[in-house]
């Protein structure tokens, strides 16, 4: 068995891999200290150009707001406002009769089986303009108003269906009567 005896100052050591392993993620860390420092400059940038374009968008809506609120105080001025509420009115009761009874009847008749009657059909328009039909319909079997139900649902005039009321055929009606309330989207 020999003595391996090290006759050098500075005793031999294996740092070749760690010194290149420790070079390559310095040059990794470098260029990903480089690429953070373009995105951040990027983004400042960006940045101070979206501000200015809020800014300036911001002093539009002020001056919209502005001629809006001078608007209102001529329209709601004693001799205006009568002319105000008639013409809101007016503009409500041509938006309610401005759904055609030729149409929605067409659109009913493409969804209503052969033996299903519609006894009667009221329209009525919310808050946000929606319409919604409120219809009795009436049949001599469930089958055939459960099959329009589902033509209803599945029409694109049509929207969700809600039944309120369902009333058994007695003996001086031989239907089966259904209240019900459907969206309705006309096309004009």
């Amino acid at each position: 068995m020999s003595n391996v005896i090290n006759l050098a100052s500075e005793p031999f050591r294996r740092d070749r891999a760690a010194l290149v392993a420790s070079s390559a993620l310095v040059a990794l860390l470098s260029l990903s200290l480089i690429v953070l420092a373009s995105l951040w400059i990027t983004d400042r940038n960006t940045t101070a150009d979206e501000r200015a374009l809020l800014a300036q968008l911001q002093r539009r809506l002020d001056a919209a707001t502005k001629e809006q609120n001078r608007i209102n105080v001529t329209l709601r001025q004693p001799d205006n406002a009568q002319v105000l509420d008639r013409s809101i009115l007016l503009n409500t009761l041509i938006y309610r009769k401005a759904i055609s009874w030729t149409r929605l009847f067409a659109d009913l008749e493409r969804v209503t089986p052969a033996n299903v009657r519609i006894i009667s059909v009221r329209p009525q328009v919310d808050a946000q303009n929606h319409i919604f039909l409120d219809m009795t319909v009436g049949s001599d079997s469930q089958e055939n108003v459960v099959n329009m139900l589902i033509k209803l649902e599945s029409s694109e005039f049509f929207g969700a269906t809600e039944v309120s009321g369902v009333l058994p055929p007695s003996q001086t009606d031989p239907l089966y009567r259904y209240r019900l309330s459907v969206n309705y989207v006309q096309k004009l």
